[in-house]
């Protein structure tokens, strides 16, 4: 059975950061990439960054390039996300999903399954 839990969030300042954590279970973790998606409030789902260790592929959002860092860990099956700087914009519920991540662009959710998020809050 597919599993992703993402833990980490919390409330922070502006300026301040926070790593949000990714743990997998029921694939195998190195034969994808891992996406962290964000959702606030009245939007839609927005790709954040994506890591594939298998060619090294890695994307950020332009929002977020120069602030966050992806990595991912395939020993431990967990993908991790630190965000510095962070920005009162950057309040949402964060996902992480198996996906194809395509280098410098974006990526595409290969395998349909959600867990239940993490809070990201940043006050200003």
């Amino acid at each position: 059975e597919v599993q992703l839990v993402e833990s980490g969030g919390g409330l922070v300042q502006a300026g301040g950061s926070l790593r949000l954590s990714c743990a997998a279970s029921g694939f195998a973790f190195d034969d994808f990439a891992i996406g962290w998606f964000r959702q606030a409030p009245g939007k839609e789902r927005e790709g954040v960054s994506c890591i594939s260790n298998s060619d090294g592929n890695i994307y950020y959002n332009d929002s977020v390039k120069g602030r966050f860092t992806i990595s991912a860990d395939d020993a431990k099956n967990t993908a991790y996300l630190q965000m510095n700087n962070l920005r009162p914009e950057d309040t949402a519920v964060y996902y992480c999903a198996a996906v194809v991540c395509y280098m410098d662009y974006g990526m595409e959710v290969e395998l349909d399954y959600w867990g239940q998020g993490t809070q990201v809050t940043v006050s200003s």
